[in-house]
């Protein structure tokens, strides 16, 4: 499909659609909306568009689709896969004045929620109701909700209480071909048809743009005990994850660190004064939360057993809210400190919990094959890790014509351990070259049916998930 170029005569009746402040055409306008936080990549969209109501979407889209003009939606710009990128140019639509927190209901424990809303937003809102909304990525002060939708993010918490799917009830979206639906109910059991509702989560802006969700909320856990310890080995770390597990143990979140990760952190936060030895090679942060102090406290003291089998050092125990803050606001900050150290490409491998010591071991003999420095952190106990490979002293050449294959062998590996090459950020645009080493044929042809029937003219964020 060939797209068309936006004309003057467009503009005007996109204007006439969502009023002339809202419809940006100046580069130093349009700068913000030709990035996000994936590594260096940058694409100018031709006009960025800023509509109010799900109508006002229809109407966009209904004259794209008429005239052939691709549309890329986006959150706030946190995505690390490249997933609001406008790689056609064409219209970037940002949802960002969807910024309502339209109802709470205590009730039924649900919230009916704009995608504009950011998510640290929506959960301290839901918290002064005495409910809780889990999902909560490194992202979350400057995420939007209906980012984390079209990623399926997840987060520390989603070990225990799953991910942004787990959570979602029912929503409003327009279709690429501007009708405005609702996919589900707001129901806690559905078996009526195809499951479109799921079906939207986690597929990247491609199929709909979503103008309402409803979430289901559950009661906000009342006590937390946290605890970092640290490894003289990182194999040993990620060996003693599935040992908690074993135990009969759900902590609400098991964070992995490696050495650098935590250190580089730590030189970006003042507050926090933590001393790393020179031997220790990781850390695990572990939380158990709950209603029952009693109950938790034995919680740690049995994951206190389980770390003494392993080579550890002695456990930091946080007792005071302050502390308890301070460390989880470390985990946060990982990604961003490791960012800043230098050039960089992130990769969301993800294997069951069990197989990340061999997943970690991989990833290292891979760098020494290919010449790259790894740094590893992330949600080990779902099996989720963060690789950050850095540039550090690789020649541009290598980093820009052989890393690739280096990368393509770390995700062989994920498939080989019975993993997937994406847990949390999405395929977007740089992973797509990689998603047939974990499909065959026909499952891509399959899905890029689905694409088609939902969007014949292929409008909707074109050139993402499928090479």
């Amino acid at each position: 499909m060939k797209f068309h170029k936006i004309t003057p005569d467009i503009i005007e009746k996109v204007t006439k659609i969502i009023g002339y402040n809202y419809v940006l055409t100046n580069k130093s306008q349009i700068e913000n909306y030709s990035h996000d936080e994936t590594e260096k990549l940058v694409f100018f969209p031709e006009v960025v568009l800023l509509p109010k109501t799900p109508k006002e979407i229809s109407e966009i889209l209904k004259l794209c689709n008429k005239e052939l003009i691709p549309v890329t939606p986006r959150g706030f710009g946190t995505g690390l896969s490249g997933g609001a990128l406008p790689v056609c140019k064409g219209f970037l639509l940002s949802m960002e004045r969807f910024d309502k927190i339209i109802n709470i209901d205590k009730k039924n424990l649900q919230a009916t929620v704009e995608p504009g809303v950011i998510t640290e937003t929506f959960q301290k809102k839901v918290i002064k109701q005495g409910l809780f909304y889990p999902p909560d990525p490194a992202s979350k002060q400057d995420c939007s909700i209906g980012g984390n939708i079209a990623e399926n993010s997840g987060g520390p918490k989603a070990v225990k209480y799953g991910v942004t799917k787990d959570y979602v009830l029912n929503l409003e979206i327009v279709l690429p071909t501007g009708e405005i639906v609702w996919t589900g109910a707001n129901t806690l059991k559905n078996s009526t048809g195809y499951n479109i509702t799921q079906l939207m989560i986690g597929s990247e802006g491609t199929l709909g743009i979503i103008t309402k969700i409803v979430f289901r909320l559950i009661p906000f856990p009342k006590h937390s005990l946290i605890m970092l310890v640290p490894f003289y080995s990182a194999q040993e770390s990620c060996k003693a994850v599935s040992k908690v597990f074993r135990a009969g143990i759900t902590p609400s979140a098991m964070e992995f660190m490696e050495r650098d990760a935590i250190i580089e952190t730590i030189k970006n936060i003042k507050d926090i004064n933590i001393s790393i030895k020179d031997d220790i090679q990781s850390h695990l942060l572990i939380e158990v939360d709950g209603d029952n102090l009693k109950t938790l406290k034995k919680q740690r003291d049995k994951i206190y057993e389980v770390m003494q089998n392993f080579n550890c050092d002695k456990i930091l125990f946080a007792d005071s809210e302050k502390e308890k803050e301070n460390l989880m606001y470390l985990r946060a900050n990982v990604g961003k400190a490791v960012k800043s150290y230098s050039t960089y490409k992130e990769e969301d491998t993800v294997v069951p919990r069990a197989h990340l010591p061999a997943l970690l071991k991989g990833i290292k003999k891979t760098g020494k094959k290919y010449g790259f420095k790894s740094i590893c952190y992330g949600h080990a106990g779902d099996g989720n890790l963060h690789v950050n490979i850095i540039k550090e002293g690789m020649s541009d050449y290598d980093w820009d014509n052989k890393l690739k294959y280096g990368i393509k062998e770390i995700f062989e590996l994920c498939k080989k351990l019975g993993g997937t090459i994406s847990g949390e950020h999405g395929i977007g645009y740089t992973q797509k070259q990689y998603i047939n080493i974990v499909f065959p044929e026909k499952l891509i042809e399959i899905q890029k049916n689905i694409k088609k029937l939902f969007d014949p003219n292929n409008i909707l964020n074109p050139k993402k998930i499928f090479p």
